[in-house]
């Protein structure tokens, strides 16, 4: 989206407090990350699961100097149940390149699960530690700007919570409400003119998703999965509706639209605990045409499911001792 190009680099003036505002990145596969988006859902597929995703957005994109600053992203999940603790546990370790500013995000969570009659219920904590790094040395501001001037290549560590409630039926449809970056941490001031200071500030994001799953009596072997996905940071919004076609559990195939932003196709199969996935935006807009060429994105994952047998009890007959 154009929004989170233009937030990562611009200068917002708020009172006598100049921000740069953090976003958060957003996946085509939203279906297959949820443990990014939702703390609660840790644990609630009772596997061991690992999922990665690799995003790059607006291809060929560039600045008026020809530098490369299209949005280059990755993310790994992992989540697993922990009955000891009567629910899951997932960490999440995530780059995020945009234009001349990088971060890396590692959160830690801890969902506790509720066994109701049908389903599962998460409700997630995430702790969130971001290094946020800004190359200010490559910034062309139209005219001299005092706060710029002062500033290289600057990082900052912050921290940040994240929450969120996840329910799922097994085979039937799932449902989650989250929000990220609740405390909104800022940063001490990185540049000072006068009354005017510039510093680095996370932005509190929400998120909604649901997905059920259509099963065809007459074609037993296909299903068929619509899903949503609504995100806003208060400033943009962004909506995602996707269908997907599963064949046999191990072929899919689908489309997704973003409202206002692109068209999606994605494709993926799963062959035995191994899933991979790749989807191709077509842009609609003004990012699209001959600014870039769509954005892709692939998916890699890996679930198994920790067996213990039962130890066979055996006794001793005193007639034998």
């Amino acid at each position: 989206m154009l929004k989170k190009f233009i937030a990562g680099i611009a200068l917002f003036f708020f009172l006598s407090v100049t921000l740069l505002a953090q976003q958060e990145p957003l996946f085509s596969q939203y279906m297959f990350s949820k443990l990014y988006y939702n703390p609660g859902y840790a644990g609630t597929n009772n596997a061991i699961c690992t999922m990665g995703l690799y995003r790059q957005q607006w291809v060929g994109f560039k600045d008026m100097e020809g530098n490369e600053v299209a949005p280059l992203t990755y993310t790994v999940n992992i989540d697993a149940p922990v009955r000891v603790l009567k629910g899951g546990v997932g960490v999440s370790i995530t780059s995020d390149k945009l234009g001349f500013q990088e971060s890396i995000n590692v959160r830690l969570g801890y969902s506790y699960h509720l066994e109701t009659a049908s389903g599962t219920l998460g409700l997630g904590l995430m702790i969130g530690f971001l290094d946020d790094r800004i190359d200010f040395s490559k910034f062309k501001p139209v005219d001299d700007d005092p706060l710029l001037s002062q500033l290289g290549a600057e990082s900052e560590m912050l921290i940040d919570a994240s929450l969120g409630l996840f329910y799922k039926v097994p085979g039937l449809y799932y449902i989650g409400l989250s929000a990220s970056q609740l405390l909104q941490t800022q940063s001490l001031p990185l540049s000072e003119s006068g009354s005017v200071a510039l510093s680095m500030q996370l932005r509190r994001h929400y998120y909604f998703m649901g997905g059920y799953t259509i099963n065809l009596p007459r074609s037993p072997g296909f299903e068929i999965e619509p899903s949503i996905f609504f995100r806003t940071d208060g400033a943009s919004f962004s909506a995602d509706v996707s269908a997907l076609v599963r064949y046999n559990d191990r072929f899919w195939g689908g489309l997704s639209y973003r409202y206002q932003d692109a068209v999606v196709a994605i494709l993926g199969m799963k062959y035995k605990n191994i899933y991979i996935g790749y989807s191709y935006d077509i842009t609609t807009s003004a990012m699209g045409g001959t600014r870039s060429s769509g954005s892709h994105e692939l998916m890699a994952g890996y679930c198994f499911k920790l067996e213990i047998e039962k130890l066979k009890q055996s006794y001793r007959n005193t007639r034998f001792l």
